[in-house]
């Protein structure tokens, strides 16, 4: 982590007019991220200043699909300055206030809300992924076969196994069930969109009644409902199934139509994220000391076996999560 001085040095020289009086700096907490996050304050002006590692390369792509997301017409902040060299980025303040900050306030406040940031992910879905210089953009792994299974497997390893302790017997008969690979194969062969890749409440930003989009470093091509399976299961907030099916329904209503497997396939999709979700936060948990982690773990895994419930082959996993719910 730099220190204050550092973050303010770094930016008055590349600010000089930038705001009047004392700076003030706030270190900001970014979920599992590995970039350190800052909010500037000087006067009545602010900025948010990243330093990144280049460890992930996602991190180096964030600049260019930020500006090539709002010339998309997607809202997302504004980049200020990019220092390639020293892995900086100074970008636009959009508050404090995020989709999940809003978790009890009532539906009808919530759904305004949610209904803004589908309107969002629409437009990166549907826009975005038709835009001008797409294909010149430098994206992480398109979500293919292998990454569907690779997603299980994390599941498999760092949160039934690493976490509930589960046999290697067991873990392999679980992981082989042929519906789970049938499964994969099928999502990779729909037509793929531009897709968030970790859409949740902590990745909306809600300003001035509007959601902006943030933390989209890790786009890919995939499927639109994976996007919408990461927010309608987002397991750290609580939607009712009413709420979930009212939500579904607005999306599909931008897009003036859907197929009709659109639901069985945004319910696969919600498997394949609550796995990929339970096994970050066994990894996380587990592996890298972020023990927090570990408390979103009962209600991500009650929301697997009910999505699992519902979908054929499933039967041997969906009585493994009975027994752990």
């Amino acid at each position: 982590m730099l220190a204050v001085q550092d973050v303010i040095s770094l930016t008055s020289v590349r600010f000089p007019g930038f705001g009047t009086g004392t700076p003030t700096v706030e270190p900001l907490e970014k979920g599992g991220s590995d970039r350190k996050f800052y909010r500037i304050r000087m006067g009545g002006d602010s900025m948010i200043f990243i330093k990144y590692s280049n460890h992930k390369e996602e991190n180096r792509h964030y600049v260019a699909i930020a500006r090539f997301l709002a010339k998309a017409g997607v809202p997302v902040p504004e980049v200020y300055l990019h220092d390639e060299e020293e892995s900086l980025i100074w970008m636009q303040d959009l508050g404090e206030i995020d989709l999940w900050s809003h978790r009890n306030d009532s539906w009808p406040t919530r759904r305004a809300l949610y209904q803004s940031t589908l309107d969002a992910v629409f437009a990166m879905h549907r826009n975005a992924s038709v835009a001008e210089g797409v294909g010149e953009l430098e994206l992480q792994r398109v979500f293919d076969a292998d990454l569907y299974l690779w997603e299980q497997g994390y599941f498999f390893e760092h949160c039934l196994g690493s976490f509930f302790k589960t046999g290697a017997g067991e873990l392999a008969e679980l992981a082989s069930l042929p519906a789970l690979k049938s499964a994969a194969d099928h999502l990779a062969s729909l037509p793929r969109v531009l897709v968030h890749r970790d859409f949740q409440s902590q990745n909306v930003m809600v300003r001035q009644g509007s959601a902006w989009l943030i933390d989209f470093q890790g786009m890919r091509f995939g499927l639109a409902q994976y996007d919408l399976a990461s927010l309608l299961y987002d397991p750290y907030v609580s939607l009712h199934d009413g709420e979930r099916g009212e939500l579904l329904g607005y999306y599909k209503s931008l897009c003036g139509g859907v197929s009709a497997e659109f639901d069985e396939i945004f319910r696969w999709c919600a498997v394949q994220r609550l796995m990929q979700a339970l096994g970050a936060y066994g990894f996380l948990g587990l592996q890298k000391g972020r023990s927090e982690f570990l408390t979103h773990v009962p209600v991500a895994l009650r929301s697997l076996h009910k999505v699992a419930s519902g979908l054929d082959g499933l039967d041997p996993l969906v009585q493994k999560l009975e027994e752990l719910t």
